[in-house]
């Protein structure tokens, strides 16, 4: 059993107890002695079990001298035994060094591993399918109007991916298509790793001036071939429903090496999923 109150040299003689308060470079975070001594060959495992004197902040927290944000990872680390890092984590090289002063030698071959695996990319797709009720006038006359309801289905995908040149692969082979022509969607950040799609295919009953006057636009696929033109190709294939965005998405995703690693909320139908995550290395 571990001793919860271990001793403490940090020299006013205050044992550390549960839970425990750190402050790592000005950060601050509250967990347990058994999380801080889960690897007892640690650095940490040798200051939070009296090996090595502990010092103190004027607030009371034991404070250690590292950076503190990256900590963060080597905490969840202790805790779960798993090493899980942000979407587009670029501060690997200071992971590695923080893990090496802590001297957490599971976390090191982790580390070691990932990075003989080479960067991994992730790709996550989050998809909303909202259904909109739209009241409009229909002219009969000069004075003659009717009031008509139709329902329109409304797509949204946010796409986010470490490789921004898969990105701009995807706005070359997407396009919108709009009363004034055909337009490419652009990503909506200024370092190119998310894009937004929305489109909302034309219902039949919903005449094409109401559908304009809305500012509604539908989404098509370009052929392979005239995917670097301005313009819509004649023919492009429309993409009417989530399913057939997802099968094109797929299908591009595949051939440039990516694998799927998670659809919820249903693995076995991926084309129905609402979340879809796929990594490629």
């Amino acid at each position: 059993m571990l001793d919860l109150n271990p001793p403490d040299d940090s020299g006013d003689g205050t044992p550390v107890r549960d839970p425990v308060s750190l402050n790592v470079g000005g950060q601050v975070y509250t967990t347990t002695l058994d999380t801080l001594t889960r690897y007892r060959d640690s650095m940490l495992g040798a200051m939070f079990t009296g090996q090595i004197p502990a010092l103190r902040d004027r607030r009371g927290n034991v404070f250690i001298d590292r950076d503190g944000n990256v900590f963060r990872h080597i905490l969840n680390f202790l805790r779960s035994g798993a090493l899980d890092l942000p979407r587009g984590f670029k501060e690997l090289a200071l992971l590695r060094r923080e893990a090496d002063f802590f001297q957490i030698r599971p976390l090191v071959e982790e580390l070691a591993h990932l990075e003989a695996a080479g960067p991994l990319i992730t790709f996550h797709v989050e998809i909303d399918v909202p259904v909109r009720l739209l009241h409009y006038n229909l002219r009969h006359g000069p004075e003659n109007y009717e009031l008509r309801t139709c329902s329109v289905r409304a797509f949204a995908v946010d796409l986010f991916c470490t490789w921004r040149a898969f990105l701009a692969l995807l706005c070359e082979r997407f396009c919108y298509r709009t009363s004034q022509g055909a337009a490419r969607p652009h990503p909506c950040d200024p370092g190119g790793s998310r894009l937004r799609l929305e489109w909302a295919p034309r219902p039949d009953q919903l005449p094409q001036d109401q559908y304009d006057k809305q500012r509604y636009r539908g989404l098509a696929v370009r052929d392979a071939e005239a995917a670097a033109a301005d313009d819509v190709p004649p023919g492009p294939r429309p993409v009417g429903d989530m399913q057939s965005f997802l099968e094109e998405l797929l299908k591009v995703s595949l051939a440039e090496g990516f694998r799927v690693d998670l659809a919820s909320p249903d693995p076995a139908d991926v084309l129905h999923c609402a979340s879809l995550r796929l990594v490629k290395g």
